[in-house]
């Protein structure tokens, strides 16, 4: 049975305030890595408790990173309000700050889910990270019309049931991406993934373990 990672309730330095965060470090080892999880929509109920989020932060966890879950603006303790996905590209950014800051060493990813995958995707154009988790990206609304894409290792996981985020605007999105990222269609998911996180987890680490690896090769 894996161990219970350490755990830090904290809070970080936000554009607008304060932003309320947990920060996660594997039980026994020092990380070997870094991941920034973001949360699902602030307004639909979206907090860093979100079990998807959670569990996105979990299976870094697991692979020996140290994994910072933020509250965006105005949601729960973080000071501040909505911004429409505007600001909240700044708390993103602001947490990448952060955790680059606290764990200077290690390799940096991201990963969101929903809103917040949006949001880790126009922060990762942004922002030189080594790799980039997306799971039911909310793109039409907060990722499209980007400049330039993620260069980095990208995966980006959808259920085919998703009745929030259209599987085929997901699809059409990417296709017009050149080389674009690595797309999972899982079976008999829906947008919360209930019942499927044990498999959204393991196509997490599969994807995450080869892209270290290939990335370590000299």
């Amino acid at each position: 049975m894996a161990k219970t990672p350490r755990s830090e309730r904290l809070f970080i330095d936000g554009p607008v305030g304060r932003l309320e965060a947990i920060f996660e470090l594997p039980a026994e080892a020092e990380p070997s890595g870094a991941v920034v999880v973001c949360h699902p929509h602030p307004q639909h109920g979206g907090t860093m408790h979100n079990k998807v989020a959670h569990s996105l932060a979990r299976a870094f966890v697991h692979m020996g990173f140290g994994a910072l879950r933020f509250n965006f603006r105005g949601t729960e303790l973080s000071e501040g309000r909505f911004d429409e996905g505007v600001g909240e590209l700044d708390d993103a950014l602001a947490a990448i700050d952060w955790l680059a800051a606290r764990l200077p060493g290690p390799s940096l990813w991201l990963a969101g889910f929903s809103f917040g995958a949006a949001i880790a995707i126009r922060a990762a154009v942004t922002t030189g990270i080594d790799g980039l988790v997306s799971v039911a990206p909310a793109v039409s609304r907060f990722a499209g019309g980007l400049a330039a894409q993620p260069e980095c290792p990208w995966l980006v996981v959808q259920g085919d049931e998703d009745e929030l985020v259209s599987v085929a605007e997901t699809i059409d999105w990417l296709n017009g991406l050149e080389p674009g990222p690595e797309l999972l269609i899982m079976s008999g998911a829906e947008h919360f993934f209930h019942g499927r996180l044990i498999d959204l987890r393991q196509a997490v680490t599969d994807f995450v373990t080869d892209a270290r690896e290939t990335q370590a090769q000299p």
